[in-house]
């Protein structure tokens, strides 16, 4: 009787949030992985060779195989990527920044892995959406990420009021996030949909030498002139 293979680990590896030293902002536990997975599933290849090279310098590189996973990847390919934890391998999900799973393509990979019945094993890391909850000031007990909002400005603008009810019926903080290079225009339909009573947060650069983090009415908001520019950023509302 052949003996049966053991499965691997999918291992869920949080990244920096930007170009900071990772020793400040993640546990030894992602060194200590990094040291023995040499299968990866990642958006950017060259980022990700990157990070590894900043955790573990002494990585020979040549030994990584790693497969990339973003917007354009086609669904048949999930299982080619998940095989090698069929074969007896562990394999590292990275996303681009942050925690993988979360607002990350890599949630299809974890998906297919409990399928699979491979565990899955998360590992302690910086999730920009964690990090502005706690330093927002707002609610911590009910909140909600909604990704993405239309980029249609009449569209945006009837998103955010419906998000504006949703907080004040429910006293739930809502998040949200925007493209980087679209966040100044963002803020601007922000103070322009927004009650000038809302409460806004705007968390960017977080965990790097620039993090901004504020909070104040949209009122205060209109008084005062910020670049978010390319920062990645995390806003918040709640209509108390």
């Amino acid at each position: 009787m052949k003996p049966t293979t053991l499965k691997g680990k999918l291992y869920l590896i949080p990244t920096t949030l930007g170009e900071s030293n990772p020793e400040e902002v993640l546990p030894i536990t992602i060194k200590r992985t990094v040291e023995f997975i040499d299968d990866y599933i990642v958006e950017n290849e060259k980022t990700a060779r990157k990070f590894i090279k900043n955790v573990l310098p002494e990585k020979i590189q040549s030994s990584l195989r790693l497969s990339t996973l973003n917007k354009h990847t086609e669904v048949s390919e999930h299982a080619k990527m998940i095989q090698p934890c069929l074969e007896g391998k562990n394999i590292g999900l990275m996303s681009e920044a942050g925690c993988p799973g979360v607002a990350d393509p890599g949630a299809v990979i974890v998906k297919l892995a409990h399928e699979k019945g491979i565990q899955v094993v998360p590992l302690v890391g910086p999730s920009s959406i964690l990090l502005a909850i706690m330093a927002s000031g707002m609610n911590g007990q009910s909140f909600t990420f909604n990704g993405y909002l239309p980029i249609d400005k009449s569209e945006k603008k009837i998103a955010l009021k419906n998000l504006e009810k949703l907080s004040q019926d429910k006293n739930q903080s809502q998040i949200f996030i925007e493209t980087p290079f679209r966040n100044n225009k963002m803020l601007e339909d922000i103070l322009q949909a927004i009650n000038q009573a809302t409460y806004l947060c705007i968390a960017a650069d977080i965990t790097l030498p620039t993090e901004f983090i504020k909070t104040m009415r949209a009122s205060e908001w209109k008084k005062i002139k910020v670049d978010l520019h390319n920062r990645p950023a995390i806003f918040i509302i709640h209509k108390m």
